[in-house]
């Protein structure tokens, strides 16, 4: 029965979500509140929720989610029974004991909350849906129903937040509607008049700057039906096509499957959007065969961490943050995408080249990862993602676009017995597709609370000043502190929050101190990223570490030393727009050249190898020659140039190291 119920809402959002995008829109506040009804109930029932969900663990529909599980969560056991009826081992002697009685309540109790925080969000869509023409006309005097309304929608909003993402995003919404209600006692360039109860519902809940806001849009027009396009062509195979395609392009060279694992995670991540979900569908192949073809436990799960991470910077398609960043900055989703291309190759440049000098400072040559799947009976799979990219280029809009990449999905899919679904997978996919939604859906629209509070406040304008002031209208300061707040917002938030926080906190400053508006954008979107791999709250660091059997704090630090192209590519992008493809080709062309030449020179520098082992001071100098190229100059560029050729060719030095290290880095 649950199944069913399951089925059919996962089925339902998704004809929903088609129609909108094919046939005929709706305006904002019918789609995006009938959006978080369809994601609400699939995540009060479980779908996407934490691992251990509310009562325990749960099964896991196929695909999982941002934490690993995405499942069935708290009301599907094992066996995919009710949650009412107690599992095998909980009846005390005589029937239902006290723990068993207790375990019980406890599931009756979720079942209940759960149903009633599903009846909350429809109702609260069904009253928008119906009063929709009335709210209009009665602008600036909400009544009773509207204010119980906006209550019970923050409360739903926040709950599905503290499921799918944890307590940090519910407490930073909290705070921050403390912060609108208390702005008269608050000190110094924090306070503000102030905002009772009323006009906080009014501006959350009955207009698009609040819960209904541009984040929320973003999820509820395009990236459920991105999320869903990844779903199908998984479904159909292109996992394993992309992995096949990724160990022919690396696979033959030196350190080969952690290449692989690379290529394969940049390739899934750009349609996934998704660190942890990467680590937990590529890491399960790929970690293994790592540690088979010789490198360490530890340093395997750094590997996919990092690669999965860098996922969401890689276009055409990088998950939820990029439409964001998109529609936030009114930049055309293309030229987001197209100014994503360096900085990304870039990364994944420096994390390739870190696998190639690790692999031989210890020793380690060609390994394949075994024997090799054809592609060719699958290729026909790239067919939806070329065609998402070629309307993406003629201009379409990414909902348009993401409509027609599903439908030609479905339909290549069919084409060959191989790749051919059953109705058990596409069951699966529909979960799959829910389960990642659900939780951008939450994020997004709890993060829609904190980007209202700053609106209807003005703390977004205070922060800036407040920035500012701090870095006394230093451009390198500004960086930092921006940097430092992005990463540790992005600890306790997904990447799309902590991108939404600090975009309406962070990015007026540096855009206020010369920074052009995608550069500034795209500089909070890739710390907000790399946090992902940043200790001590290190989410896809941690999943990996549990695949290789590997500690999780050793696992997160050396993933931060492999991701550490993403805490300078940002700077240099700010410094050198060139690398953004802004500019003529041949600047481009010698900004691209000496921006590689740096992270080259910060891989070898992180792996005490280049065409050998290196000493200290080599180690040094090449990592002063990698910061000496972040910024653009022929000064700077000459020294870190310099310095890079000369421990490369100081060939005539002892070769140390071929032998295998049997610890640290």
């Amino acid at each position: 029965m649950l199944r069913a119920l399951l089925l059919a809402l996962s089925l339902g959002a998704a004809l929903f979500h088609l129609y909108s995008a094919g046939v005929a829109p709706f305006t904002a506040l019918i789609q995006r509140p009938v959006h978080l009804a369809f994601m609400a109930a699939l995540g009060f029932l479980g779908v996407g929720v934490r691992k251990g969900g509310f009562l325990g663990k749960g099964k896991s529909p196929p695909g999982g989610g941002e934490f690993g599980d995405g499942g069935a969560g708290p009301l599907v056991g094992d066996s995919g029974e009710s949650p009412v009826v107690p599992r095998e081992g909980e009846e005390g002697e005589g029937g239902m004991g006290g723990s068993g009685r207790k375990i019980h309540a406890r599931r009756v109790a979720s079942l209940m909350v759960s149903g009633l925080l599903i009846m909350g969000a429809v109702a609260s869509a069904v009253y928008l849906i119906m009063e929709h023409e009335a709210l209009v006309r009665r602008a600036g005097s909400p009544t009773a129903l509207d204010l119980v309304g906006g209550l019970v929608t923050l409360v739903v909003v926040l709950e599905l937040a503290r499921r799918t993402t944890g307590w940090g995003l519910v407490v930073v919404a909290a705070l921050a509607l403390v912060y609108a209600v208390a702005g008269p006692v608050l000190p110094g360039i924090l306070a503000h008049r102030g905002y009772g109860f009323t006009r906080l519902m009014e501006h959350l809940y009955l207009s698009t700057e609040g819960v209904w806001g541009v984040p929320l849009g973003v999820s509820a027009d395009f990236v459920y039906l991105f999320v869903l396009f990844g779903a199908l062509l998984d479904m159909a195979g292109g996992g394993e096509l992309l992995i096949g395609l990724a160990d022919r392009i690396a696979g033959g060279s030196r350190g080969g499957p952690a290449k692989t694992a690379a290529v394969a995670s940049a390739f899934m991540g750009s349609l996934s959007g998704s660190a942890v979900a990467n680590v937990v569908t590529t890491g399960t192949f790929t970690i293994p065969l790592m540690r088979r073809s010789g490198f360490k436990p530890f340093f395997a799960g750094a590997i996919e961490a990092a690669a999965s991470t860098g996922g969401q910077l890689m276009p055409p398609v990088m998950g939820a943050g990029a439409f964001i960043l998109a529609t936030w900055t009114n930049i055309p989703y293309t030229r987001v995408a197209v100014a994503a291309i360096l900085p990304a190759l870039l990364y994944y440049g420096a994390l390739l080249m870190a696998i190639h000098f690790r692999a031989g400072r210890v020793g380690l040559g060609a390994h394949r990862l075994g024997e090799r799947e054809p592609v060719l009976p699958r290729l026909h799979l790239l067919a939806p993602l070329a065609f998402i990219v070629l309307l993406l280029a003629m201009g379409r809009s990414p909902m348009r676009a993401a409509f027609w990449g599903v439908v030609t999905a479905l339909g290549v899919s069919i084409l060959s017995r191989k790749t051919r679904p059953s109705p058990g997978r596409i069951e699966g996919a529909l979960l799959a597709a829910g389960s990642g939604a659900v939780q951008v859906a939450a994020a997004c629209a709890a993060a829609g609370v904190v980007v209202g509070v700053a609106s209807l406040t003005g703390i977004g304008l205070r922060m800036s000043e407040l920035i500012i002031t701090v870095s006394q209208g230093n451009l390198l300061l500004a960086l930092l502190l921006t940097a430092l707040g992005s990463i540790v917002l992005g600890m306790g938030l997904p990447t799309t929050a902590a991108y939404v926080v600090l975009a309406a906190l962070g990015a007026p400053a540096l855009i206020q101190l010369g920074v052009p508006i995608l550069a500034a954008h795209l500089f909070i979107f890739y710390f907000g990223c790399v946090s992902n791999v940043t200790p001590p709250v290190a989410l896809a660091g941690y999943a990996a570490s549990g695949i290789a059997g590997a500690p999780p704090l050793r696992t997160a630090f050396t993933a931060m030393l492999l991701a550490s192209a993403g805490f300078v590519v940002p700077f240099m992008f700010v410094y050198a727009p060139p690398l953004l493809l802004e500019g003529p080709p041949l600047e481009i062309a010698v900004v691209g050249g000496t921006a590689l030449a740096g992270v080259t020179a910060l891989a070898a520098a992180n792996m005490g190898f280049l065409r050998r082992r290196l000493v200290v001071w080599e180690r040094i100098l090449l990592f002063t020659s990698a910061v000496a190229l972040i910024f653009p100059g022929l000064v700077s560029d000459g020294y870190g140039l310099a310095g890079l050729l000369l421990i490369f060719f100081r060939s005539d030095s002892p070769t140390r190291g071929s032998e295998e290290v049997r610890s640290g880095l």
